[in-house]
């Protein structure tokens, strides 16, 4: 784990685990200054979402970018992972559409996935972030559970192809939105060696039945990525944390206790106009959870 960011700023080494802050909270800045920004405050990486602003998969560029943000990235000494939930990068009318799941349109989501595998190998991004969507209405289950197979199928080729892990995310009020859910695809893959999971905190206990902490230990065997924000129950909206309902230090010390050597991405899409700070404090506040969470324990109710 790297002990300073640019500017020599002291990462403390408190456990291993990595924090990272995700671009869609920095929608105001040039992907340029969200790294140095990231950099300087001392965070150990970037969940890069690829969309028009900051790196859309779809420029004519692409590959000069691409390249030049390789750079950047090793010359900050920053980690990241590779974010395709944009929901109006494939259609500027409909959240999220189409999905793998659509009557038509999914070799376009097949196409971006495999654009998003290639880009985080030039990156060095081990993962991808993906989630299913919302299937179409009155589509019969099985049938949506059959289309949203065959298409990671092919997705998970590429991801074979340039050894990238697929992190599949479980998304409030999408089709795959639990843990138990997104082990079912897993099983319908035949247990495919490049599908893992994305364990978003604040979506887990948005709609899990069962404790955030066991969600995540159900989910462990299989994690490869994560995010973190707060959360209401009940109520999908990113929250700055310590500002939700959700107890951060137990669920910290299970990921250090797990190993889990992916990036702990903070994930607030509402914090643009504040984005800097928000970064700050969310550091600050993972910090010290993390040392609470590993020391004496909680430290929220």
């Amino acid at each position: 784990m790297s002990t300073h960011g640019a500017g020599g700023v002291p990462r403390p080494d408190v456990t291993d685990l990595r924090f990272g802050y995700g671009t869609n909270g920095f929608t105001n800045h040039r992907l340029d200054d969200v790294l140095r920004v990231l950099a300087d405050l001392g965070y150990d990486g970037v969940a890069l979402t690829l969309d028009h602003g900051h790196l859309d998969p779809y420029a004519d560029d692409l590959p000069r970018r691409v390249d030049r943000l390789a750079r950047s990235l090793d010359d900050l000494g920053l980690s990241v992972t590779v974010e395709t939930g944009a929901p109006y990068l494939l259609d500027p009318w409909h959240k999220h559409i189409p999905t793998l799941m659509s009557e038509s349109g999914t070799e376009r989501r097949v196409d971006l996935l495999r654009r998003a595998i290639r880009i985080a190998a030039d990156l060095g991004s081990p993962t991808v972030q993906v989630c299913s969507g919302p299937p179409p209405a009155g589509l019969a289950e099985e049938l949506a559970w059959k289309r949203l197979a065959m298409g990671c199928e092919a997705v998970l080729e590429t991801a074979t192809e340039f050894g990238v892990m697929l992190g599949f995310e479980p998304e409030p009020y999408m089709f795959v939105d639990t843990v138990e859910r997104c082990l079912k695809l897993r099983e319908l893959l035949g247990g495919h060696e490049r599908f893992g999971i994305t364990f978003d905190v604040g979506h887990a206990h948005c709609v899990e039945d069962a404790p955030v902490l066991d969600c995540l230990r159900h989910a462990a065997p299989h994690l490869v990525n994560v995010q973190v924000e707060d959360m209401l129950r009940g109520v999908h909206e990113h929250l700055e944390l310590g500002r939700g309902e959700i107890d951060f230090p137990p669920l910290l010390a299970e990921l250090a206790a797990h190993g889990h050597r992916g990036l702990v991405s903070v994930e607030i899409q509402g914090s643009s106009l504040d984005a800097p700070e928000v970064a700050r404090r969310s550091l600050d506040f993972l910090r010290t959870a993390l040392a609470a969470g590993t020391g004496a324990g909680s430290t929220r109710s």
